[in-house]
């Protein structure tokens, strides 16, 4: 296009998009009214104000996160049509089928992420616009179809994978690519697999997919919100922007840590006690563990009553036991059969004591009023109450797991190998999470605390009722100097109102509190981490099984991990998972690439390393030097990088100071990459060097190497710094 007609092309673009904010800000203007007028409303119940409320504060969200790069791009059809593709669908005021700006999910807007010049899909032309906040600044047009013109037009793209990173992950919804697209889109209702190497954009591909269906199934999504797993807090922060910056707010995101609401992980397994935790044979332990707290009594237990002594003697204990367990109830609520059982015996033998002589079962009254009598004298027993809570307690699954992985006997009762003993019993790790979970299903709820907090909250609600009702009989005998103030009453409205029955919170925070939320859809990062024992608490999370699960085996660390999708999937979803790959590295430059491939081509060669879209220009290097002189190495580059745009980081084996390891760099990408003691990393075995390839590829530009003992051979084609030189 000639200079002066791109000029004026320009700025007849700019118009366009300076129209859209202004219709923006419009309705912005408008739903915020609205959303104003809903929270001072009083001539609606509660419920229904709460209900409008939400809905408007979605509305507010999804409006507010369009300022930055709300139009990216314009398709024009063979008919001559135009359509702007943004990131929220903005519609004309004065006619609402009018589309002003479409957004990116919706169907129509498809071509503008798949059409080639080999497939068009009906279109001539595809302009892509570079923006800075609220202002256009350039565009590239791609002809379909003209002479030596490639598929894809790699301007936008190249200049976001360009970029400097920073605090956390973008969205890539402007430079959607084919492949990734067709993934984001693909109507799979069971369980997609998504693996790609390092830098393929499987992690946001797989956000979008979530913004995609969010969209297209806006009703049953929202009413049970999505759940994203991912491995560290560090990674979730990253990521946390994404689905917000796409209009979406129903999502709650966690770490495996943090299946079981309140529950604080402190520390963490060796890999033998971890593989045994996420195993499925562990299910046997557990089960068995709750048996071994269904005891029999090594003597009679006598109980003494006011007109008669009985005892519970193992027979009657054995047959009270069978009885529960039959009822297929769990534990905690089976007491109830246990307790039923053995009171009968205990009542039925003090009553043909007591009634000796006297009392036959004929005299159907006398017989059972006695026995009322007995069953209220057992209750208020103590010896009783703690034969009860001897041979069947109350448990909780803090309490059995902690008790189970600090006693030895207690372990060797369950059939449960000693790898799993340790001193601290609730010490608890990301291996005892699932085991935890699983305790609440066999367990139960603790019937007495339930019941206790019943009767607490009827209380306080009670109490607010009393307090409004004193105020208004105070109001009604009121003489002349007897004054009521208005902001009494309203005081007692207001007290009355904390206990009705209502949740303010929205979804998110109400589905990260609760154990038992079921969520409609479920993204799996890092889903190679992930044990069996895992997959069984998620697949409990999600009825439909509908998941979008995301990993590369390749990169497996844990020891109860994944080594191949079907031994998770088959179990759960035989016929309904997918898999999909994605091979285009879009953020590993392809000269540190080759450095990682090399490692890869060690510890894992029957896998494809990811082939790089770009190169930097610029060679990682090594540098050999003295334990002593590392740390000021380390020291320099941090103070050379703090000088640059960008992100940066160390990576070094774990507890080594100023370093951080490689596992808790999963999923994070840096402008620049320091990695130390590359040795000691692999010393590590198969997991070491896995560790050695994440480390190596988090970087988006520049990669140093500082060794001490001889490189490994994997690293040989690094090139050697042997004078100071600015690390590029």
């Amino acid at each position: 296009m000639p200079t002066d007609g791109y000029e004026n092309e320009l700025r007849s673009e700019q118009d366009y998009v300076a129209g859209l904010y202004a219709r923006l800000d419009a309705e912005r203007a408008r739903v915020r009214g609205h959303y104003n007028a809903a929270l001072r409303d009083k001539g609606v119940t509660l419920v229904d104000r709460d209900v409008e409320v939400r809905a408007l504060g979605r509305e507010v969200k999804r409006l507010d996160v369009a300022d930055n790069g709300l139009c990216f791009g314009r398709l024009d059809s063979v008919t001559g049509e135009h359509s702007y593709i943004g990131r929220i669908g903005i519609f004309d005021e004065a006619n609402e089928f009018d589309t002003l700006l479409l957004d990116w999910r919706a169907p129509a807007a498809r071509p503008f992420y798949t059409a080639t010049g080999a497939n068009s899909e009906n279109m001539v032309r595809r302009r892509q616009f570079h923006s800075r906040g609220r202002n256009l600044v350039d565009f590239t047009d791609e002809v379909f179809g003209r002479p030596g013109q490639g598929e894809r037009g790699d301007a936008a793209l190249l200049a976001a994978v360009n970029a400097p990173r920073g605090e956390g992950m973008r969205d890539i919804v402007a430079t959607i690519q084919a492949e990734q697209d067709e993934i984001i889109r693909l109507e799979h209702p069971g369980v997609l697999v998504i693996e790609g190497g390092p830098g393929t954009g499987k992690t946001v591909v797989a956000l979008h997919r979530v913004a995609y269906l969010l969209y297209t199934q806006r009703k049953q999504m929202e009413r049970h919100g999505v759940l994203v797993v991912g491995p560290n807090p560090a990674f979730l922060n990253h990521i946390s922007r994404v689905l917000p910056s796409l209009g979406e707010s129903n999502v709650v995101f966690m770490t495996a840590g943090e299946f079981v609401p309140g529950l604080r992980v402190t520390a963490e397994d060796e890999p033998e006690a971890a593989r045994l935790k996420g195993s499925l044979a562990v299910l046997e332990v557990l089960a068995a563990a709750v048996a071994d707290r269904q005891r029999l009594p090594e003597e009679p237990i006598t109980i003494e009553l006011s007109d008669a002594t009985v005892r519970i003697d193992a027979a009657t204990a054995e047959w009270a036991r069978e009885e529960a367990r039959k009822s297929d109830r769990p534990h905690n609520e089976a007491r109830a059969t246990f307790l039923e059982i053995v009171t009968y015996v205990l009542t039925e033998r003090a009553i043909a004591r007591i009634g000796k002589g006297w009392l036959t079962r004929d005299d159907k009254e006398a017989w059972e009023q006695m026995r009322e009598d007995l069953l209220t004298e057992l209750a208020e027993n103590e010896t009783f109450t703690a034969a009860i809570d001897q041979l069947w307690p109350i448990l909780t699954p803090e309490t059995l797991l902690a008790e189970l992985f600090s006693s030895h006997d207690r372990l060797r009762a369950a059939g449960a190998s000693e790898a799993l003993y340790r001193a601290e019993g609730s010490a608890w790790t990301v291996s005892d999470v699932p085991l935890l979970d699983e305790l609440f299903d066999l367990l139960g709820p603790d019937k007495r605390a339930d019941d206790s907090a019943e009767r607490e909250a009827k209380a306080e609600a009670a109490y607010a009722a009393g307090v409004l009702d004193l105020m208004v009989s105070r109001e009604d005998h009121m003489d002349d100097e007897d004054h009521l103030f208005a902001t009494d009453l309203l005081y007692a409205e207001d007290l009355a109102e904390r206990f009705v029955e209502r949740d303010t919170r929205d979804l998110a925070e109400r589905a990260a509190a609760d154990r038992d939320w079921t969520y409609r859809h479920i993204v799996v990062d890092e889903a190679q981490e992930l044990s069996a024992m895992d997959w069984r608490v998620l697949m409990r999370r999600c009825p439909s099984k509908s998941f979008t699960v995301v990993g590369d085996l390749a990169q497996r660390r844990s020891a109860a991990g994944a080594t191949a999708w079907g031994d998770m999937f088959d179990r759960y979803v035989p016929g309904r998972w997918v898999y999909r790959s994605l091979t285009v590295n879009y953020r590993t430059p392809a000269e540190i690439m080759a450095v990682a491939a090399a490692v890869l081509a060690e510890f894992a060669p029957e896998v494809r390393a990811p082939e790089s879209v770009r190169a930097c220009g610029v060679q990682p290097w090594t540098e050999e030097l003295t334990s002593a002189e590392i740390p000021s190495a380390i020291a320099e580059f941090v103070r050379e990088e703090a000088g640059r745009e960008g992100t940066s980081i160390v990576i070094g084996p774990p507890g080594m100071p100023g370093t951080v390891p490689a596992s808790a760099t999963k999923g994070l990408e840096f402008d620049a990459v320091l990695v130390v003691d590359p040795e000691r990393i692999l010393a590590d075995g198969p997991r070491g060097a896995a560790e050695l390839y994440v480390a190596l590829t988090r970087a988006t530009q520049r990669l140093g190497v500082l060794h001490e003992g001889p490189l490994p051979q994997a690293l040989a084609g690094l090139t050697p710094r042997t004078v100071p030189q600015e690390i590029r």
